[in-house]
C-alpha cells in the first residue's frame, strides 16, 4: 500500500512538468516538412508561384560569406540572409557587406542553440538583442525570423510575436551541413523537394555544422540557380517572394510557373542584375 502511495505521489509531481515540458516543446512539431508544407503553408515558405526564396542561414563569417557574396553578384541574384545576432556584432563588416550588395537580412537569433528547456524570459531577451544589432546594421527593422535548426518552441513563438518578427522556415534543403556533402548532392537535394513557389536553405558558413562543408553549397549554388532559371522560375529574396497574402499552391520545378502578386513592402535590390 505505501508502495502505492508513492508510486501516485511521484506520478502527480512529474505531471505538472511532463505537460509543461509538452507545451514548450509541442510546436516544433512544425520542423516536420509533410506537416509544415500541408497545414503551414505560409511557415513553410510557399509564396508566388513562379517565384523561389533563395535563403542563407548562420553567417556571417568572414571566411566564407564574402565568396558567396560574389557568387550571387555573378549570377546576379539577392537573397535573405538569417543571421546570428553574435555573428553579427563580431563581423559588424561582413554583415554592412550583405547590405551594401543588396542583400536582405533577417534574425536567425542570437546563438545557435538548441532550446531543450523552457526559458520565456531568455527567448524573449535574446531575440530582441538579435534583432536590434541586425536593424542597426541593416539601416531597417528586419522582418523575418527562422530560429537554429528550425525549431519552434512555444517560447521561440512568443518572441517572435514580441519582437514583430514572423518566423519562415524552409521547403527545400541541401543537406549542406553534413561532412559528405558535395556540389552534386547539395543540388539534388534542394531540387527533390524544390517547386515554384518554395524557400530553399542553404548556409553560407560552417558555423554549426561539420568544418568546410559550406564549400559544397558555394559549388552547388550556380547549378540552383540554374534549375530554377530553366524552370521558367525567377529566384530572389523572402521580401519578393509574395508571401503577404494567403499562401499558394506549390507549382513542380519541372513545369515552372506564372509570376505571382508580390508582397507588401517588397525587398526590392538595389543591385544590377538579372531578376
Amino acid at each position: 500500500m505505501r508502495q502505492e502511495m508513492r508510486v501516485e505521489r511521484a506520478v502527480y509531481a512529474v505531471a505538472p512538468l511532463a505537460a509543461a515540458a509538452l507545451a514548450h516543446i509541442g510546436p516544433a512539431a512544425t520542423w516536420l516538412p509533410g506537416l509544415r508544407r500541408h497545414r503551414f503553408p505560409r511557415l513553410a515558405g510557399l509564396g508566388s508561384p513562379g517565384h523561389v526564396a533563395l535563403t542563407f542561414d548562420d553567417g556571417p563569417d568572414p571566411v566564407s560569406t564574402p565568396r558567396f557574396l560574389d557568387v550571387l553578384d555573378g549570377l546576379g541574384v539577392r537573397a535573405t540572409f538569417f543571421v546570428l545576432g553574435e555573428n553579427a556584432a563580431r563581423h559588424p563588416a561582413v554583415a554592412g557587406e550583405l547590405v551594401r550588395r543588396g542583400h536582405e537580412l533577417a534574425v536567425h537569433g542570437w546563438s545557435h542553440d538548441r532550446p531543450w528547456w523552457p526559458s520565456p524570459a531568455r527567448d524573449v531577451r535574446e531575440l530582441l538583442r538579435a534583432v536590434a544589432v541586425v536593424g542597426e546594421v541593416a539601416g531597417r527593422v528586419p522582418r523575418w525570423y527562422r530560429p537554429p535548426y528550425g525549431i519552434l518552441t512555444s517560447g521561440r513563438w512568443a518572441a517572435a510575436r514580441r519582437a514583430g518578427l514572423r518566423p519562415v522556415l524552409w521547403t527545400a534543403w541541401g543537406k549542406d551541413w553534413r561532412h559528405d556533402a558535395t556540389p552534386a548532392s547539395v543540388r539534388a537535394t534542394v531540387a527533390a523537394d524544390l517547386g515554384g513557389g518554395g524557400t530553399i536553405l542553404l548556409h553560407d558558413t560552417d558555423h554549426a555544422s561539420a568544418p568546410g562543408c559550406w564549400r559544397a553549397a558555394l559549388g552547388a549554388l550556380p547549378d540552383i540557380v540554374r534549375d530554377c532559371r530553366e524552370a521558367g522560375l525567377a529566384v530572389g529574396p523572402l521580401g519578393e517572394h509574395g508571401m503577404s497574402g494567403s499562401a499558394v499552391a506549390s507549382v513542380p520545378l519541372a513545369t515552372g510557373g506564372t509570376t505571382g502578386a508580390a508582397g507588401t513592402e517588397p525587398f526590392r535590390s538595389p543591385a544590377p542584375g538579372k531578376p
